[in-house]
């Protein structure tokens, strides 16, 4: 489905991003994997070898300007061009409400759920448009834009991802840029642990929506939303924020 296809992918080391990098590559895609653990990412790469498609590990910090433009320069630079980004790279809040909320996790989170994304999709627009040939974003949002299920943080931060989204999708409509957000719900990661120690009376605020929650899905259930929206078989879908989360939205 993917044959041909150069992707950037980040917050690749591990759960849903690992997922997604699998199963692209797994589908002939030529993927740039992007983390901070390059350890992890090594592993990556020798795991799919002799898949359908090939991988390459790129070393790097979302919240860092020099290597997120990096990362796609790197992919242009190894595979030709750049086709797919994939912003999944994400840290959680302490589920502490406004009143709680500090500016040192305000300015952790922002950093890497939203300037990483703002800063990723600009420079692959950029590309795509020097390239004349479209491109196709996708980003990794949460349902806790719109469910009190994490605290005031988190979710400010996801519900900008999805107006960049949005934004961008109407933006360069004509120019051939698709651009989606996935939602998930649940699913089954290590993005607890980039928590902390929780925020009682937050955690307990919240802790009523979260207990409506379906069981956690896993990270592929993630991967086979980006697998569809990176194919060709979506190409008349933009500007959508799919929930991927068991029916979660529907309570």
């Amino acid at each position: 489905m993917l044959t041909g296809k150069s992707v950037v992918v980040t917050g690749a080391s591990s759960g849903m991003g690992k997922a997604i990098t699998e199963l692209f590559v797994q589908n002939g895609a030529s993927v740039v994997a992007v983390a901070r653990r390059k350890d992890r990412l090594d592993e990556l790469v020798t795991s799919l070898e002799g898949a359908a498609g090939k991988v390459l590990a790129f070393e790097g910090d979302v919240s860092n300007i020099e290597d997120v433009e990096g990362m796609i320069d790197f992919a242009v630079s190894e595979f030709g061009k750049l086709d797919v980004l994939v912003n999944n790279a994400g840290v959680m809040d302490d589920m502490a409400a406004i009143g709680d909320a500090t500016d040192e996790k305000y300015e952790k989170v922002f950093a890497v759920n939203v300037y990483g994304p703002f800063a990723a999709m600009r420079k692959a627009v950029q590309v795509f448009l020097s390239q004349g040939t479209g491109g196709n974003i996708i980003n990794v949002s949460s349902i806790g834009a719109q469910h009190q299920a994490a605290g005031v943080v988190y979710g400010a931060s996801k519900a900008a991802v999805n107006a960049m989204t949005r934004s961008t999708a109407y933006m360069y409509l004509k120019d051939g840029i698709r651009v989606n957000a996935i939602a998930p719900g649940s699913i089954a990661t290590e993005i607890a642990t980039s928590m902390g120690q929780p925020n009682v009376e937050g955690y307990t605020k919240v802790s009523p929506v979260i207990a409506l929650s379906p069981d956690p899905g896993p990270a592929t259930a993630i991967a086979d939303a980006a697998l569809y929206l990176a194919s060709d078989q979506s190409s008349f879908v933009s500007g959508v924020i799919l929930p991927v989360d068991g029916g979660w939205t529907s309570f």
